[in-house]
């Protein structure tokens, strides 16, 4: 069980630091095991920190294009793009000198024929409806961002000692010994060089990813008709403030039918709750189970047995599992995340929606409220959002750790036991693309049953054993599309849920033959 967490990060090469934390916390809850807060604090910083630059990356780099025409940025006037963007923020890279070198940068890759980094784009699409200044300003912007993400990866690389896979972590804490004055560990002058790189990714969050979200969601504003689906929305507590696991920075919850008031709280990560209502089917997955497919299973009593039948339009037609919660599909992820947080009363979450929601009807020329959220557009909103809440807490546990280290407390890790018979455990984190949960059933100091359900498991799941549509399937009904050759409004519902290909592909070799060798040396 010590040993899970190095393991399950594997998973994916991008979601690592998430599998790590919820493995750590899954057998850490097997055990009732309870953590120095040091150690709470150092994985809290790495998993803002990872979040921050999977927001960034996911809207300027996986995303955005699919709103943004950077052909038509060639026919903008420098002048009028950094006039509307000085109207916007004060972000120092606003500049017309910074617009014209962008554009100078971009004739150089469309003169060659050779797009580079924006080759697979629907240029042109109608679609687009983007001014070329506004279209100027976001590729800019799109630029910046590869710098900027730089610096949310540095503080996840030092405080977990490598990213992508961080090795820090371990059951009963973290493996970064703590000092004031040695320069061999974790000291303040290196949590001072972190602290820096967090101020940096606090403007560019603030002043550039909010302020673009709300200005790209103003001039779409019709696409808060679009990509509704599944309104139950699931989310987890997490960023923990005691050894336990009992308080927590960023609440979680359930609401129903995307009513508000209908919120209720996830409050521990001992939350009968949550434990109980997750399960999982098959009926329409590549998987058997051994007392009969039309069956749902909880994870503890998880089986993972493949069954490859080929595409079937009424029968099994995809890798993933159908998670459901209390018998129901769920949408996880930014949106459930921000609604959950709302609905909790968390301020932040209200004074950064509030400040989105107004930009947003400032572009659109008219008040949008709320329930424009549910949407398409609106999942960038809310992603953009608790980026801003995230980017604020990443730097509240900063002044936490300082501040408990001046106290002269310097622990970060207690020792596991593991005791005879069986222990049930679960591990639950509110990663960047929703809902994770891992859970394990240890026998005698042994793994018996390991089952992880993942975030792109609950969006991309297929029909359950009631048939009922997970959140792609349902958000995609009266999507439209111009073009179905270049099915670009297809892309942007669908890429509002930032897929994770890892946990949806599986390679599988029915012969039993090598699928591949890897020789280490």
């Amino acid at each position: 069980p010590r040993d899970a967490w190095a393991i399950t990060q594997r998973i994916c090469g991008v979601c690592t630091t998430v599998h790590a934390i919820a493995s750590v916390r899954a057998v850490e809850n097997a055990l009732q095991l309870e953590i120095p807060v040091n150690a709470q604090y150092i994985r809290n910083m790495i998993i803002l920190a990872h979040a921050v630059h999977d927001h960034i990356v996911h809207f300027y780099h996986l995303s955005a294009l699919d709103w943004v025409d950077v052909v038509s940025a060639l026919k903008a006037d420098p002048a009028k793009t950094a006039s509307l963007a000085e109207s916007l923020s004060n972000w120092s890279g606003n500049s017309k000198a910074e617009f014209v070198k962008v554009q100078e940068r971009l004739k150089g890759f469309v003169g060659t024929g050779q797009l580079g980094i924006f080759t697979n784009g629907y240029w042109g699409h109608p679609a687009m409806k983007l001014t070329p200044e506004v279209n100027l300003l976001a590729v800019s912007h799109y630029l910046q961002a590869l710098e900027i993400q730089r610096f949310a990866s540095k503080i996840v690389a030092v405080l977990g000692s490598k990213s992508p896979h961080i090795q820090n972590v371990a059951v009963g804490g973290v493996a970064n010994p703590l000092s004031v004055d040695s320069q061999s560990v974790l000291t303040v002058e290196r949590l001072l060089a972190i602290k820096e790189w967090m101020l940096k990714l606090e403007d560019f969050v603030k002043n550039v990813y909010l302020v673009d979200v709300g200005a790209i969601g103003g001039f779409y504003a019709d696409w808060t008709k679009y990509g509704r689906g599944i309104t139950d929305y699931l989310c987890v507590p997490d960023i923990p403030l005691d050894g336990k696991g009992e308080k927590f920075a960023l609440p979680g919850g359930y609401i129903a039918d995307g009513k508000l008031e209908s919120f209720k709280a996830i409050t521990s990560f001992n939350d009968k709750y949550f434990t109980d209502g997750v399960s999982e089917a098959i009926k329409h997955s590549w998987y058997n189970y051994s007392g009969g497919n039309d069956k749902s299973l909880h994870p503890y009593k998880g089986e993972t047995t493949p069954n490859y039948t080929d595409f079937q339009d009424d029968g099994k037609y995809s890798w993933l599992k159908s998670p459901t919660f209390y018998g129901k599909p769920m949408q996880v992820g930014p949106l459930p995340r921000v609604l959950n947080m709302l609905a909790a009363g968390h301020e932040p979450t209200k004074k950064y929606a509030t400040a989105a929601l107004d930009l947003v009807s400032k572009v659109a020329g008219t008040k949008v409220g709320v329930d424009a959220l549910h949407s398409t557009i609106g999942r960038h909103a809310a992603r953009a959002v608790g980026c801003a809440v995230q980017v604020d807490e990443l730097l509240n546990q900063w002044d936490l750790l300082l501040a408990n280290m001046g106290k002269g407390d310097l622990k970060t890790f207690n020792k596991p036991v593991f005791p005879k018979g069986e222990q049930l455990g679960v591990g639950f984190h509110e990663a960047p693309r929703g809902v994770l949960s891992h859970w394990v059933v240890i026998d005698s100091g042994k793994i018996k049953n390991y089952q992880c359900v993942v975030p792109t498991t609950w969006n991309a799941a297929p029909r359950n054993e009631k048939d009922q549509p997970g959140a792609y399937e349902a958000c995609l009904i009266d999507n439209p599309v111009a073009d179905p050759e270049k099915p670009l409004e297809v892309l942007r519902t669908v890429h509002s849920f930032d897929p994770c290909l890892a946990c949806a592909v599986h390679v599988v070799d029915q012969e039993n033959n090598p699928v591949v060798t890897v020789k280490a040396v």
